[in-house]
């Protein structure tokens, strides 16, 4: 059995290698290291991908949210709501803008944003919200979207676990995640599903107006050169990591079905064990694109599980271990540890298992042996 990585890019790189190694030289030779060709390539692959107007590519996925912010007019004060259980770059980019973060409760089957707890946090200063689309799991847009327009709030999709995923409708239409909002960000860091060889990321929206302005403000305001219309950010992505992306495009739908199927697998081995809860899939299977398989570990000791793991030679990690209204950045007065009992709960309980397209069948079953092994 090869060694088990908590994410393979170099045996996934294998299967590019000749492609975009090619592209890379291209490059090199032709020096066009910003906006170049490829760039531009990708932008149009993905628009098409997604089904989405505008495509707006820019340094990383931090970027693309902040961007996303500024491009909507947000004012200093303005409250945005969004999920309590995510990485803190979601939260991070609401402070920095001077904004004033809501943190709310996530749903126990899912970890996205709880409609019942987003309802609750709306005051006269609500001005948008934004729902993460954790692990790869959609959330519940038509009814974020509901709430948004009753409102009159922006939503911004943060969709940097979640590309790929498919989004169903009650009446059965459907849209890829991050084009379901007013704007959308994604990040392509290398681990993501549609993962670049650095930092990257795009900003999405069928807003032709909004579109022009996020376009400005990733160029340091311009639209002609020297020509600053708008308070801009230098951020931009550049032409090689704009090949990695060329390369990966089309096959992203491949590489989120070996998830799928790896994520099956582990459902499967461990099913019905009355210490793991495996992760549920809320609407059809298009809706997960599983970019991490996070368990829940109940009346059982979830660290010394990690720990015996570790040993055993198998990657494992907590995502994430202290919810954001924890986090020194972010106390405020008004968070009630009875407002967020479902994340308070699951970060005593998450457990993150190797999850990539290259996991075979083989390591899934020496990891979830282990996992029954250890809690009998």
């Amino acid at each position: 059995m090869k060694k088990i990585q908590m994410v393979d890019l170099k045996s996934q790189y294998e299967g590019i290698k000749e492609e975009v190694n090619k592209s890379l030289q291209e490059i090199l030779e032709s020096s066009a290291f910003i906006n170049g060709p490829q760039v531009h390539a990708f932008q149009a692959s993905l628009e098409q991908y997604l089904g989405v107007k505008h495509v707006i590519p820019c340094a990383n996925g931090t970027d693309a949210l902040q961007i996303a912010m500024m491009g909507l007019g947000l004012k200093p004060g303005d409250e945005v709501i969004t999920a309590d259980f995510t990485f803190a770059a979601t939260v991070e980019v609401i402070g920095l803008l001077q904004l004033t973060p809501v943190l709310v409760d996530v749903d126990a089957d899912t970890f996205n944003i709880s409609i019942d707890a987003l309802k609750k946090a709306i005051t006269p200063k609500t001005k948008a919200i934004v729902p993460v689309h954790l692990f790869g799991q959609v959330a519940n847009m038509e009814e974020i979207m509901k709430v948004a327009k009753e409102h009159n709030l922006y939503v911004i999709e943060d969709n940097a676990q979640g590309i790929g995923a498919t989004y169903t409708y009650t009446d059965g239409s459907k849209a890829k995640t991050g084009t379901i909002g007013h704007v959308g960000a994604t990040s392509f860091f290398p681990s993501k599903n549609l993962g670049c060889y650095g930092d990257g990321g795009a900003i999405f929206t069928n807003d032709d107006e909004l579109a022009h302005i996020l376009r400005g403000i990733v160029n340091h305001g311009m639209y002609e050169r020297y020509h600053h219309d708008v308070i801009g950010v230098n951020s931009r992505l550049d032409s090689m990591q704009a090949a990695v992306l060329n390369a990966k495009l089309p096959r992203l739908d491949m590489y989120n079905a070996a998830r799928r199927n790896a994520a099956k697998q582990y459902s499967t081995a461990l099913a019905n064990h009355p210490n793991v809860v495996t992760p549920k899939i809320e609407g059809d299977e298009y809706s997960h694109v599983f970019h991490q398989y996070t368990l829940r570990i109940v009346g059982a000791d979830r660290n010394a599980l990690m720990a015996h793991l570790q040993a055993k030679g198998i990657p494992c990690a907590i995502y994430y271990p202290i919810p954001l209204h924890s986090q020194k950045a972010y106390l405020d007065v008004r968070y009630k540890e009875e407002d967020f009992t479902v994340t308070n709960q699951l970060v005593q309980e998450v457990l993150s298992l190797p999850m990539h397209s290259e996991l075979d069948e083989e390591q899934i079953q020496f990891i979830t042996d282990e996992i029954k092994a250890f809690l009998g």
